[in-house]
């Protein structure tokens, strides 16, 4: 169950109207890397957990990025303050209106258009939120695996949004949301090497020949590192086809009556090798049976 408290988790404060920069903060709204891709990422993780430490950790952090997606939203609308109330009563000449929603030249006045300056599910390019950007497998050495990568390119775009605005409101509260996503990859972390062991991922071991071999197939100059030597890695200078040990053909086993139908399917399909076919790319250029019309 879930109470809504209408004081935000962290206060937001405008110097002034941006509708560009609230265009490119949606990225953070509806994006693959935004805060309501976190929350549905971990709320749909918790249900499944068996784990009671782990279902706590993910409906705790579920809620809170229910609660930075009302900051990331209360920011874009801020920023969209002016422009929702020129659109609505076209107080201004159509030039100067235009010239206000666009911002600094991106595509702000697409979201003000259609969306009426509010903070709609989509992205900076106005792509509308997905449920394919939640990518949990429910297996937890997966999917915190996941949540950390998730954690940190949600970080790295919060930067991004840092370095493009002058607005010392903005830059403060985005300067706390990027900070709670270290705090959760920390969090994930922790919960990820709790679990012990948890690699590979999964039960199954895998294969011992293959799963410390290295296999150089980008030819030469080849680099070196602690991720292709050292430890128990062995390197394949001139990795053969068919590692295994065979032919590397694919086959099949099939029954007597499948292998004939096949037979009459490769006969009636086969292609003629000493044809020369007249195509309609031929008749289109003007070739009429060989010959120039």
């Amino acid at each position: 169950m879930f109470l809504h408290n209408k004081r935000l988790q962290y206060t937001v404060r405008v110097a002034q109207p941006n509708p560009g920069l609230a265009n490119l903060l949606l990225e953070q709204f509806g994006g693959a890397n935004g805060e309501l891709a976190a929350a549905a990422r971990y709320f749909t993780q918790a249900l499944a957990e068996e784990d009671p430490g782990r279902k706590d950790l993910l409906m705790d952090i579920a809620t809170e990025e229910l609660s930075h997606l009302e900051i990331v939203g209360s920011i874009i609308v801020m920023l969209n303050r002016g422009a929702k109330g020129q659109l609505a009563e076209g107080v201004q000449e159509e030039g100067e209106l235009y010239r206000a929603i666009n911002g600094a030249g991106n595509d702000s006045h697409i979201t003000s258009l259609l969306y009426g300056a509010g903070a709609p599910l989509v992205n900076s390019a106005g792509v509308p939120w997905t449920a394919a950007y939640v990518d949990s497998i429910t297996e937890p050495t997966a999917d915190f695996r996941s949540n950390i990568a998730a954690e940190a390119r949600a970080k790295i775009l919060y930067e991004r949004l840092i370095n493009v605005t002058d607005d010392p409101g903005v830059k403060e509260a985005l300067g706390f949301l990027m900070t709670r996503e270290i705090a959760h990859q920390k969090s994930f972390e922790k919960a990820l090497h709790a679990i012990q062991p948890n690699f590979p991922q999964g039960k199954l071991p895998g294969m011992p020949e293959f799963t410390s071999k290295y296999f150089n197939m980008s030819g030469e100059p080849n680099v070196r590192g602690p991720w292709n030597e050292g430890g128990d890695w062995e390197y394949v200078e001139s990795p053969a086809p068919a590692v295994d040990g065979g032919d590397g053909s694919a086959t099949v086993d099939l029954s007597p009556e499948d292998a004939s139908v096949l037979e009459d399917m490769k006969i009636r399909t086969a292609s003629d090798p000493l044809s020369e076919p007249l195509t309609g790319a031929e008749l289109g250029s003007g070739l009429v049976q060989g010959k120039n019309a």
